[in-house]
Order: C-alpha cells, then sequence, then structure tokens
C-alpha cells in the first residue's frame, strides 16, 4: 500500500491527498511533524527526503518519491488526470512548475508568515511577496477568463495543484474579489467529485512565541 508521509496543515500535501481521494486510491498516512524537526532527523535526510521536506510517498518499501508535483505526476499517470498528448502534458508541466515558482513562494509563504506570526518580522520580504503573489492571481485571473479549467477544458492535476495554494489565499491577505474569474475556477474545482474540504489550521508548535 502507498504510504503518504505528511503534515496535514501543508497545502504541499492536501494537493496529494486531494488527488488520492479522487483517484480512490488507498493508503497510509504518516504524520510528520516538521516544526519539532522529524523532517529533519538523519533517517527522513538520508532514506526518505534529501531536502528534509514533506510530503514523500512511498510507493513501495525503501523507494520514495518527493516534491509534490512530482508525486502527482507520478499517481496521475495512466488516468484522466494527466493527458496523453504530447503538447497537452506540457502545458500541465508548465502550470505546474508555474506553481511552483510565482504562485506558492509568494501566496503561500505570505500566509504562513502572517498565520504563524512570523509577518512582522520580515515586513519588507512580505511586502514584496505580496505585490507577487498578486501578479500570479493576474496571471491566473486572464487565462481562467477564457477557461474553465487550466488545461484543454479539463480537470487535471495542474487545477489540483494551483488550488491548493490559490483557495487558502485571503489567510495571506490576497483578496480575491478583484479576480472573479479565479474564484468561479475555485468553485468549479470544489465542485469535483471526492472533494476533499478544507486544510486543518497550524499545529500549536509552529506559531512564534
Amino acid at each position: 500500500m502507498l504510504r503518504l508521509h505528511d503534515y496535514l496543515p501543508s497545502a504541499n500535501g492536501y494537493k496529494v491527498r486531494q488527488l488520492l481521494a479522487q483517484l480512490e486510491r488507498p493508503y497510509e498516512r504518516v504524520s510528520v511533524d516538521i516544526f519539532s524537526g522529524q523532517s529533519r532527523t538523519e533517517d527522513f535526510l538520508h532514506s526518505r527526503n534529501p531536502a528534509g521536506r514533506i510530503p514523500v510517498l512511498e510507493v513501495e518499501p525503501g523507494r520514495f518519491i518527493a516534491e509534490s508535483n512530482a508525486i502527482l505526476c507520478y499517481l496521475a499517470e495512466g488516468t484522466p488526470f494527466l493527458p496523453d498528448g504530447r503538447f497537452e502534458r506540457a502545458q500541465v508541466l508548465q502550470w505546474l512548475f508555474f506553481e511552483q515558482n510565482l504562485l506558492e513562494p509568494n501566496i503561500g509563504t505570505v500566509r504562513y508568515w502572517r498565520l504563524t506570526g512570523r509577518e512582522a518580522q520580515r515586513a519588507e520580504a512580505a511586502r514584496l511577496k505580496s505585490a507577487q503573489g498578486l501578479e500570479a492571481l493576474g496571471t491566473l485571473e486572464r487565462h481562467l477568463q477564457t477557461h474553465r479549467f487550466l488545461v484543454d477544458e479539463r480537470y487535471t492535476i495542474a487545477d489540483i495543484a494551483l488550488y491548493a495554494y490559490t483557495h487558502v489565499a485571503p489567510d495571506g491577505g490576497f483578496a480575491l474579489h478583484p479576480f472573479p474569474a479565479v474564484q468561479a475556477w475555485l468553485e468549479r474545482v470544489r465542485s469535483q467529485p471526492r472533494h476533499i474540504g478544507e486544510l486543518p489550521p497550524y499545529t500549536a508548535n509552529a506559531h512564534v512565541r
């Protein structure tokens, strides 16, 4: 059985749980408390992910895949969530790279800083990342004004990946009302079968004391 090494409040982990639910794939979830150092142990770094990050998917004993979007590609292979056509696949990858380069590092980081009490210590960085996060939302808005989903008018892992941080953008102070096409797309994603709902809050040890 698949084993997912994961921290429940992580939006990157959320992506993988969402796809597993929609594929109806059974799996065992292994809780990793990243704020107590469980992803930085020698065992985790040497046998699961040398970057010390979650999620990590254990596909069979001793074989691990790290990076949430790589996991999505692995799980979606041969399913409707990943197109067969070369061009359509490249479009999926385009949005996965966009998510990790422009959306998650800005929206996800500002949200994390704000929810865990770190924003005040990084005011200038938060301001810059907020501006870049708004640019990423603007990019999504332009595309979604003429598309129901991100690729080929069908729901794919590209939508799963970008939904994860976009739907919680208001937690980071990003108002979504200026982006009506994004809001409509979020509702279309929520309406998909076996949608898993919302992210749980950060655990107490994530907060600055």
